[in-house]
């Protein structure tokens, strides 16, 4: 009672109770797994039925083979994470160099980066965004939350590339435009005391 009444300790608990669910989980199938491997070489060493034998040798082998594909899942999460993993992300995206070209770029990341948001089913909230004179946008920002949102957009912040016919071009000449990613995980409340002296 005295957590649940905490909301200051209680939400960090919380957070780590459901990343540790997912390793206990995959323990106790772990530890059933080691009990069906040594009651099968149990029934191995007494049993003088053939058939019983045959039976308990596959299940070994079953079990085994589970085992080994567990053990490796089960080292990935024993993997301490990012702490900012689990936070939600202010996503700025600007076009470079390219003019025109540039901004239908950032257009065309901000609706791929859309859908990919649509397919976790996170919420996303436009921030502010500064419309490109033939389209697409000269800097869009917009926040995304969700479930472990910065664990897999951290590695997309750089600069994005597309060599390509563009939509301004009358001649047919391939140009290179680029545009900025910024990835930045939301940042922590935290208590600031102003002292009027």
């Amino acid at each position: 009672p005295n957590i649940i009444s905490n909301m200051e300790k209680f939400i960090p608990l919380s957070k780590e109770y459901k990343d540790m669910e997912e390793i206990v989980d995959y323990y106790k199938i772990y530890k059933k797994l080691i009990h069906n491997i040594d009651s099968g070489k149990e029934i191995l060493s007494t049993e003088k039925d053939e058939e019983l034998k045959k039976f308990a040798k596959e299940e070994i082998d079953n079990s085994e083979n589970e085992k080994k594909e567990l053990e490796k899942k089960i080292r990935l999460l024993l993997i301490p994470k990012d702490p900012n993993d689990s936070k939600n992300v202010i996503f700025e995206i600007r076009a470079g160099t390219g003019g025109d070209e540039a901004c239908i770029f950032a257009g065309d990341l901000y609706r791929m980066y859309l859908n990919f948001c649509d397919s976790k089913k996170w919420k996303v909230d436009l921030v502010d965004f500064s419309p490109g004179t033939s389209g697409g946008y000269k800097e869009i920002i917009f926040n995304i939350s969700g479930e472990n949102v910065y664990s897999y957009l951290k590695f997309e912040s750089g600069v994005h590339r597309v060599h390509r016919v563009p939509k301004t071009e009358t001649q047919g000449r391939v140009h290179t435009s680029a545009s900025t990613v910024v990835v930045l995980p939301e940042a922590e409340e935290f208590d600031i005391e102003i002292k009027e002296n």
